[in-house]
């Protein structure tokens, strides 16, 4: 059924994060990771840290003339670190340490050693902005960058040329995620359109209202433009909105000013996202009930059926559910009448694949094949993995709310943000297949603004194609006409 962004009330089973990671008991003490220096071997010789104080993990992303961090580590904590530092205090918290560390603030510099530190910060600097570059949208974290390149540059004029063109590159970026951001959510908006009135035209000849079957016909082209919907939906996604989504206050948090999440949070793609799904369901919803004629109604369920078919072979599993939530909604399976026109073997087969018995075990294992496939493609037609998002989003929740992000002793449950930046990697891993299918922008065009009944229109839609069965439904149905229609 259509969903609703970050909301508890949604997800009403547990997802399969695993059940290990660090929810100590009260009382129960971690022995902590050394500070300094050498913190550094928790990483580099040691075992995985799974709890540090703060500081350590600060200290732990710090590059020195011979140490730098593993990929992993700081894509898990520049993922994580922003429900308990904002990204420019992070920012400026590493440069501060560099500065000591490597003594940037002496003259002369020992260029030997800033020639060896040099490339490092250089190129931690440049994951950050290219993994999170809405970091960089604060003015404060371009400040802290050219301060810290400014203070090295005196050993080697290269570093100033390699910090012009990430920021150049940085520049690029935001401004073309500016530019899809609005137009994402310019769509997202204008389709929103609703005109239970149409419902009106059922009784008027063709072809006064367009339907899908008249814009699109084939199964397979239609999966494709839903591939391409998609795909530009996750590409604007950023991995920071997965935990700017569910972020709170931090407890050990002193100050009296408002969390990170109240000031910045920014999960417009994600809300965006959530949107589309919903469209889709209802437009699935509205396609099937809108024909006056019952043969028609059953080729609409049909070809729908053959979509989701073709979603699934491609790889596409939140269209796939989107399509089977809009079919299942109340006002179209009550169509019994239409349903026992329609051949619907191949629907019952889908429902079983997105079936959310056992956690949606069948899924997740479709998924899991999915993900293999993509992993050894030749083709970006194989490397397609589009999640059930909604179902991502619960995973996420539930991992948020079934382990805390400190433990008793004031450490940071770093095992819980290492199980979430594995989630949340593989998601973004997977959005950034180029989509291989050629736009069709009449098709592309329909999906985006077609007009939807609402919920009140489809049920209205529905019993005028098919009678009311008890006087609950004949009591709806009259307030219904009278409400939408004007009529008695």
């Amino acid at each position: 059924m259509p969903q609703t962004v970050c909301s508890g009330t949604m997800f009403t089973t547990p997802s399969g994060f695993s059940p290990h990671l660090a929810c100590a008991e009260p009382g129960e003490e971690e022995e902590a990771p050394q500070e300094g220096p050498g913190a550094e071997a928790c990483l580099a010789d040691g075992p995985p840290i799974t709890s540090a104080s703060l500081d350590t993990l600060i200290q732990n992303l710090v590059p020195t003339a011979d140490y730098y961090p593993e990929k992993a580590y700081v894509f898990t904590f520049l993922l994580s670190a922003r429900l308990f530092i904002p990204p420019p205090e992070l920012l400026a918290r590493v440069c501060e340490l560099c500065i000591k560390q490597q003594q940037l603030d002496q003259s002369p510099l020992d260029t030997a050693k800033v020639r060896k530190f040099g490339p490092k910060i250089l190129q931690l600097l440049t994951e950050w902005t290219e993994t999170f570059p809405t970091d960089f949208r604060d003015e404060k974290m371009v400040g802290h960058l050219k301060d810290i390149i400014h203070r090295i540059a005196p050993c080697d004029e290269a570093y100033w040329k390699t910090l012009n063109q990430v920021l150049q590159k940085l520049t690029q970026r935001l401004a073309l995620m500016s530019q899809g951001e609005e137009s994402i959510v310019k769509v997202s908006l204008n389709a929103s359109s609703i005109s239970d009135k149409l419902v009106a035209f059922k009784t008027k000849p063709p072809p006064i209202q367009k339907d899908m079957l008249s814009i699109c016909n084939d199964p397979y082209t239609l999966a494709q433009q839903l591939t391409h919907v998609e795909l530009e939906h996750l590409s604007h996604i950023g991995p920071e909105e997965f935990v700017q989504a569910f972020v709170q206050k931090d407890p050990l948090d002193g100050t009296q000013q408002p969390c990170f999440s109240d000031q910045k949070k920014k999960t417009s793609n994600l809300e965006a996202y959530v949107r589309w799904f919903n469209r889709l369901c209802y437009l699935v919803a509205t396609e099937i009930c809108m024909p006056a004629k019952k043969k028609q109604r059953a080729q609409v369920i049909e070809f729908f059926i053959d979509v989701a078919r073709e979603c699934f072979n491609i790889g596409n599993f939140n269209s796939l559910m989107a399509i089977i939530s809009g079919m299942n909604m109340s006002p179209v399976s009550r169509l019994k009448k239409t349903w026992g026109k329609a051949k619907t073997a191949k629907f019952f087969i889908l429902e079983h694949q997105m079936d959310p018995t056992g956690n949606f075990y069948n899924y997740r294992t479709a998924l899991r094949g999915a993900a293999h496939r993509s992993q050894t493609a030749n083709s970006n037609r194989e490397r397609i993995v589009i999640p059930f998002f909604s179902l991502l989003i619960k995973d996420i929740y539930f991992l948020n709310e079934g382990c805390a992000n400190r433990l008793p002793n004031g450490h940071v449950n770093f095992e819980k943000f290492v199980e979430l930046a594995r989630q949340v990697g593989e998601f973004m891993t997977w959005k950034q297949v180029e989509c291989p299918f050629e736009e069709d922008r009449a098709i592309l065009h329909y999906l985006h603004t077609a007009p939807i009944f609402s919920e009140d229109g489809l049920y209205l839609a529905s019993y005028e194609s098919e009678s009311p069965e008890n006087q609950v439904e004949k009591d709806r149905w009259k307030a219904l006409r009278s409400n939408v229609l004007g009529k008695t």
